[in-house]
């Protein structure tokens, strides 16, 4: 029994030493920065390109400025992201901001004047807004999407990670 416990706690350290050199391992050869992570589409136009570099095919186009991307990779001066549909490519980082925004996901959803569902309601946004992320707590985050400010469950938004907070 005893021989089995050692055994059993030798693959635990292990588990939690492969697991610290897991969370090592998701950060950007290039930046440090987490991968994956969240920015925005800095202008109105974005190639998404099938490799790192100019003379890759664009694949696809992205057309809304500050759509939220998700950054999955980096190479040097390119970052692999994706859409909330799971489209993307290698874009160039001088078309990428760390401004971070959001897409809402349900449609007429109630921005409320505190992280409360009782609380008095400041305008609806429709499915599809792109919204500047001002603050999230564990359930809820603080939006701004053209002037019409609120508080929205996290749970109805696409551009930040559950457990995400921002201050």
């Amino acid at each position: 029994m005893i021989a089995f416990r050692r055994a059993a706690l030798a693959v635990l350290v292990s588990l939690v030493a492969g697991g610290a050199a897991m969370a090592e391992q998701l950060r950007g050869p290039v930046t440090n920065l987490p991968l994956p992570r969240y920015v925005s589409l800095k202008g109105g136009e974005g190639n998404a390109r099938r490799g790192p570099g100019l003379s890759h095919r664009i694949d696809w186009v992205f057309t809304r400025r500050d759509m939220p991307l998700r950054v999955t990779a980096e190479h040097e001066h390119w970052r692999r992201v994706e859409d909330r549909d799971g489209a993307g490519g290698w874009v160039h980082y001088a078309l990428l901001s760390g401004v971070r925004t959001v897409i809402v996901d349900e449609n007429m959803l109630a921005l409320h004047s505190r992280p409360d569902a009782g609380s008095e309601v400041t305008a609806y946004l429709e499915a599809g807004v792109v919204a500047r992320l001002q603050q999230c707590q564990p359930e809820w985050c603080r939006l701004n999407a053209d002037g019409a400010r609120g508080w929205a469950p996290r749970s109805a938004l696409w551009g930040i990670d559950p457990g995400e907070v921002i201050d």
